[in-house]
Parts: C-alpha cells; sequence; structure tokens
C-alpha cells in the first residue's frame, strides 16, 4: 500500500462529504473544483474506488468518429517522477460512448466533460454533431494529443488550423467547448487567444510534452512509437507557468489547470495561478483514488482562503 493510497483510507473518500466550495466554469458549476483529467479515467476501473457524483467533474477520455485501437506496445515507460505514454487515444467510439458510458455516469449522477478526439476537422465535426443533444455537460476538444500522427498536436500548434477547427465546431453546438491546449508550442498565449477568439468558452492546460526513454540494452526508444507524452509530478511547475500566462494575458477566460497535480497543496498553487478548476490525471494511475483525495484536501483548504473560494463561487479567478 503507498503512502496516497494511506491517506485516502485515513481521510475515508467513500464517506459522504459535504462540499463547501463550489466553482463555476464557463457558466458551469462544479460542486468542488476538482475534475478528473482526460485518458486517466474510466468508469469500470475507477468507478468502484469514490463516488463519481462527488466530483467537480468526470472528464472521460477522447471520443473519436468511430473505434480506434490505439498505437502498439510498448505504449508506457517510467521517467524522473514522471511517465511517458503513447497510448493513442484508444476508444471505441463516439456511438459506443452515447449508448454505453455517458447514460451510465449520468444515472450515477456525474457531471461529465467528454473530451472530443479526431485525426481531421471532419472527424472531430462528426463528434461534436453527435454529442450537440447528448446528455454530456461540456466538451473539450483535444487538440494537443502528441501520440496520434494526424489531429491532434498538429492542430494545436498551428493557431490559424486551430481557429478555423473552432470556429466550425462552434457553429455545431450550443455545449460550454474547452479547448485543450499543447505545451509544445513556442508561444501558448497566440494559441490561447486563437482559441478564445474563435469561439472556445474555456481553456484547458497542458496536455503532455513530448518524450521519449531510450533501452539502454538495446540503444533503442522503449515505446514503440518513439516518442510519447510526458506527465507527472516532473511537469508540475512547468503546467502551473503556462496557466499564470495565459491568465495574465487573457484576464476573462475560464481555465482548468492541468499537470503534475496530486496535492490539496499543488491544486491550491494552480488555484492562485488563475486557474478556475483543476483536473487530476497521472496521480489517478498510481492512486485510483487521489481525484476524490485532491478535491477532499482542497476543500479544507479553501477554509482558511475565504477570498479566494469566494471569488471562485462567483466564475471569478484570484
Amino acid at each position: 500500500m503507498n503512502e496516497q493510497t494511506q491517506q485516502a483510507e485515513q481521510m475515508n473518500v467513500l464517506e459522504p462529504h459535504e462540499w463547501r466550495h463550489k466553482t463555476i466554469v464557463a457558466g458551469t458549476e462544479w460542486k468542488n473544483p476538482v475534475g478528473t483529467a482526460s485518458g486517466t479515467f474510466q468508469l469500470d476501473a475507477c468507478g468502484d474506488y469514490y463516488d463519481v457524483s462527488q466530483m467537480g467533474a468526470i472528464c472521460t477520455k477522447g471520443v473519436s468518429p468511430v473505434p480506434w485501437e490505439g498505437n502498439p506496445g510498448p505504449r508506457t515507460a517510467e521517467g524522473p517522477s514522471s511517465m511517458v505514454n503513447s497510448v493513442g487515444l484508444q476508444n471505441p467510439g463516439v456511438d459506443h460512448y452515447l449508448t454505453d458510458e455517458l447514460p451510465r455516469l449520468k444515472k450515477l449522477g456525474a457531471m461529465v466533460i467528454t473530451n472530443v478526439a479526431g485525426h481531421s476537422d471532419e472527424d472531430y465535426a462528426q463528434v461534436v454533431a453527435k454529442l450537440a443533444d447528448s446528455q454530456a455537460d461540456m466538451l473539450e476538444i483535444n487538440v494537443s494529443c502528441p501520440n496520434v500522427s494526424h489531429g491532434g498536436m498538429s492542430v494545436g500548434t498551428d493557431p490559424v488550423a486551430l481557429s478555423r477547427l473552432i470556429k466550425h465546431l462552434r457553429a455545431l453546438t450550443s455545449k460550454p467547448m474547452i479547448v485543450k491546449l499543447s505545451p509544445n508550442v513556442t508561444d501558448i498565449v497566440q494559441v490561447a487567444h486563437a482559441a478564445v477568439d474563435a469561439g472556445a468558452d474555456a481553456l484547458s492546460l497542458i496536455n503532455t510534452l513530448v518524450g521519449m526513454r531510450i533501452g539502454i540494452n538495446t540503444g533503442k526508444p522503449i515505446l514503440a512509437n518513439r516518442t510519447g507524452g510526458v506527465s507527472g509530478p516532473a511537469i508540475f511547475p512547468i503546467a502551473l507557468s503556462f496557466v499564470w500566462r495565459v491568465r495574465q494575458a487573457i484576464p476573462g477566460i475560464p481555465i482548468i489547470g492541468i499537470g503534475g497535480i496530486d496535492s490539496g497543496e499543488k491544486a491550491l498553487e494552480y488555484l492562485y495561478a488563475g486557474a478556475n478548476a483543476v483536473e487530476v490525471g497521472a496521480a489517478a494511475l498510481v492512486d485510483p483514488t487521489a481525484p476524490m483525495r485532491v478535491a477532499r484536501e482542497l476543500d479544507d483548504l479553501l477554509d482558511s482562503r475565504p477570498e479566494l473560494a469566494a471569488k471562485l463561487a462567483k466564475g471569478q479567478t484570484w
């Protein structure tokens, strides 16, 4: 049993909790400022560990227009205080999602953010159109995955291509639309402006950084895809700086901070950097209860920070 799991048990994350500090993201109320990060939550794997209705939001794995098998293995490797993955957005497709995972999440009372993936503008449009009248509460457009050959990061690193895509999707749905940004750019503020000016209601940042490991006995990359996305505690200060820079440049846009969060204290740093909410990702791969534990720790920390808590409750930021 690792230290974080012991902390979760001591906190009794399965017991009912009366949340004291909500937040508002793009007009949508979250009962607390902590959600799950896309790619690290799957209902069948995580639903037994805590009550999903108690999370601020559940952000699902990327959903594509047709089933995707993902990349060949090996898909993961360890790094210093980090992991490198090249899963490649494996998923059963939007039609399966609409008849299986989404209705089950809503039946459990979850606030659902559906992550949208595609290889082309038309792929994204097909998924968003099918989700337009669904039970999903918010959409997160994934233009930042480094592990697909087309779409993903290739769109999110080009302000012109990103603007064209978001304008196209904006016309297809009235749901709050979050655009998930890549850190693998020279100027994230330029990309953030392109997304907001094209119609994004909120931004989430950051997705993973491109990295790799090499096996010293083979002299070859460990991952079959050669490179992958780096996540975990190692990227925390990098991600925090990206959130701060975008907040300074675009004061009014709601921001969800992502990257290296494994405690309430780190989540609090994101809120002080200007985020409205956070998502917990890689920590949940070590301790499945991490998102709920972080939410409970943050709720306690906000008790002694009434000015920040009051701003979040109004949809404002620090």
